[in-house]
């Protein structure tokens, strides 16, 4: 169950996805308890994929925000990487324990959902703790209506103004689109064009321009947004 997840999220994350990481932090001990739950329930051949989905987006997700309370305050979750040696950046720090496997964000990312699941629409579900990242969402991931889930995900990240802005003849979208370009491209939706279409309420036209936003690495702290 990940009752205790929406629980903390419900409370401390806002409708547009930021975080109040202080009134989280005074929270935290509900957090690890969270966390002790899923690394003693870790996926098997027993759950069905939507059910080992969920699991490691919420994983994701929470474990994201235990590394940003470790360090907070911090101005950007990639702040964190300094002082530790030997690490690419703070996505491979392997602090991550689940029945005794060793995992860092990731591991989970790219070696577990984007290898084993197939799904784009993961990359609007998880949350790099960032004001560019599609925004956390209030209420955990669930098996049930994981599907449902998705869907809005998809179609709130690329249809929220400050993460894409698209018109007819361009569209400047967020740098997701770019680094994951392979992601998006199937049968279905053969190009980048395509998978907007599918969920933008503007569409693009063929002839239709693409150019990609600046990434903003801040912490979406819901005290760093002006409302």
């Amino acid at each position: 169950s990940h009752a205790k997840w929406d629980e903390l999220l419900n409370v401390h994350v806002d409708t547009n996805g930021m975080v109040d990481y202080q009134s989280f932090k005074a929270d935290e001990g509900a957090l690890d308890d969270y966390l002790e739950l899923i690394a003693s329930n870790h996926p098997n051949e027993n759950w069905n994929k939507n059910a080992r989905k969920a699991y490691w987006i919420n994983a994701y997700n929470a474990f994201t925000i235990k590394l940003v309370l470790d360090h907070y305050p911090v101005e950007s979750i990639r702040d964190i990487k300094r002082g530790i040696p030997f690490i690419n950046s703070v996505w491979d720090i392997e602090f991550i324990s689940l029945q005794g496997l060793e995992y860092s964000l990731n591991d989970i990312e790219h070696k577990i959902l984007r290898k084993n699941f197939d799904d784009p629409r993961i990359h609007f579900a998880i949350n790099c703790a960032s004001i560019s990242c599609p925004r956390l969402h209030y209420r955990a991931f669930e098996a049930s209506g994981l599907e449902e889930q998705l869907d809005l995900a998809a179609y709130d990240f690329i249809n929220d103004p400050t993460k894409n802005m698209v018109e007819k003849d361009m569209a400047k979208l967020s740098k997701i689109f770019s680094w994951f370009r392979g992601d998006f491209k199937n049968s279905e939706t053969p190009s980048i064009k395509d998978y907007i279409n599918k969920y933008s309420e503007e569409k693009i036209d063929d002839s239709g321009s693409i150019d990609y936003l600046e990434y903003n690495w801040s912490l979406n702290n819901n005290t760093n947004v002006r409302m």
